[in-house]
């Protein structure tokens, strides 16, 4: 058969064509056999890598092994000349082909179907599967998913979500950013505080932080802050799941650990309080045992402070069924006053906390926004990240991340 008819059926490698075939055994022991392919350069001139001008001369050349896709589940090599073209304005550069990367060791095909499978596979799968090594897939995926995701579009956006979650042990975090109306990641990156989202709003730009109008977040003041240095005009809306979660942290857990103190010298009674944390946390309408909803009532029935702040902790939650601000402010004065004559120092203190920071609340009758969306990415992407058992390259994670949340079509 002839040469050309060969390259053909092979899948062409534009401006080359086959010199010799060969096959030699496999380098790893009990591997398939190799099969190695000689191509040569065709008569033509040399495109410029840099301008893409045409040039007649080349420079200099040097031969280079480059791995293609198996041909009949048998590794594929390539012996290539690789011309340097004699460019008039750039100097010497390498010459362009479309079917091999700049300074690449695989063609784009193969990287191309590494990266398909990656998206399916761990990375360590997948380099399995194609005999290269762990570190050259991820360089191959990272390059594929930052071309098919390319720039991300920030023309338009109006409302955005923003929520934290942690990257590694010893309490580093990053912070992702969220349109919740496509469902669509924007931007990630390292840290939580003011100068660690502040690329975000530089990627907006002027015109960006103008058109914004709403921030859904948590109660993180940096968070809130840098949102109204970069873009005055914009509205907070605190979400209900980080309010209440504050609450149960400052106030329901305080006060359990305070009674369990002065229940000291009963150590049944001291037993029961303590382990009563997440009983005291959870929902009563998600108590699915009637033993636990028993154990609920008697804990609440023998101890007054845990009843009061329990009963407080359903009722604010009321505060964001409301639609209409005026009457929701006048449900949020009447709670405060009931937490401010409770007479428990850790309801007073967060009432006193909460009521500097309401308006960011009662924001939510005119956008009735929350971040659970951000909750559901964050379980994701502890799967992703546990699938990887950790990732060291960030640029590589949150390209994973902008991968998995690519919004809603349309």
């Amino acid at each position: 058969m002839p040469s050309d008819d060969i390259t053909a059926l092979l899948g062409g490698w534009e401006g080359y064509r086959v010199q010799r075939v060969g096959r030699r055994a496999s380098k790893k022991e009990g591997g398939p056999d190799e099969i190695w392919i000689e191509l040569v350069r065709q008569p033509g001139r040399f495109v410029c890598s840099r301008c893409g001008r045409r040039c007649r001369k080349y420079h200099d050349v040097s031969e280079r092994w480059v791995r293609d896709l198996s041909i009949l589940d048998s590794p594929t090599w390539l012996l290539v000349p690789r011309f340097r073209a004699a460019c008039p304005v750039c100097g010497p550069r390498v010459e362009y082909l479309p079917w091999l990367g700049k300074w690449s060791r695989v063609t784009k095909r193969l990287a191309e179907s590494v990266g398909r499978l990656c998206e399916v596979l761990a990375i360590k799968h997948a380099a399995t599967f194609y005999g290269l090594g762990w570190d050259t897939v991820k360089q191959i995926h990272k390059a594929y998913l930052a071309e098919k995701l390319g720039p991300v579009d920030l023309s338009g956006v109006e409302v955005i979500a923003m929520d934290e979650f942690a990257i590694q042990k010893g309490h580093r975090y990053a912070t992702v950013i969220v349109e919740p109306r496509s469902k669509r990641v924007l931007w990630v990156g390292r840290g939580r505080g003011r100068q660690d989202i502040r690329p975000f709003f530089e990627l907006l730009g002027e015109e960006g932080r103008a058109h914004l109008q709403v921030v859904a977040m948590d109660m993180n003041p940096a968070y809130e802050e840098e949102a109204r240095a970069q873009c005055p005009q914009v509205e907070i809306v605190y979400d209900l799941f980080h309010v209440v979660a504050k609450y149960g942290r400052e106030v329901i857990d305080r006060v359990r650990v305070d009674e369990a103190n002065r229940l000291r010298h009963d150590k049944k009674a001291r037993k029961v309080i303590k382990g009563s944390r997440w009983l005291l946390l959870r929902n009563r309408r998600s108590l699915t045992r009637r033993k636990d909803r028993v154990k609920l009532d008697e804990l609440l029935s023998a101890n007054r402070k845990l009843m009061t702040v329990y009963v407080l902790k359903d009722d604010l939650k009321h505060l964001w069924d409301y639609r209409r601000a005026r009457v929701a402010r006048r449900f949020w004065e009447q709670w405060y006053a009931r937490a401010i004559r409770s007479r428990i120092e850790p309801l007073k203190r967060f009432a006193r906390n909460l009521k500097h920071r309401i308006d960011g609340v009662l924001t939510h009758c005119r956008w009735p926004l929350n971040t659970g969306l951000l909750e559901g990415i964050n379980n994701k992407i502890k799967v992703i990240k546990r699938m990887a058992y950790g990732f060291r390259d960030d640029d590589y994670f949150f390209l994973r991340i902008r991968a998995a949340f690519p919004g809603n079509p349309g």
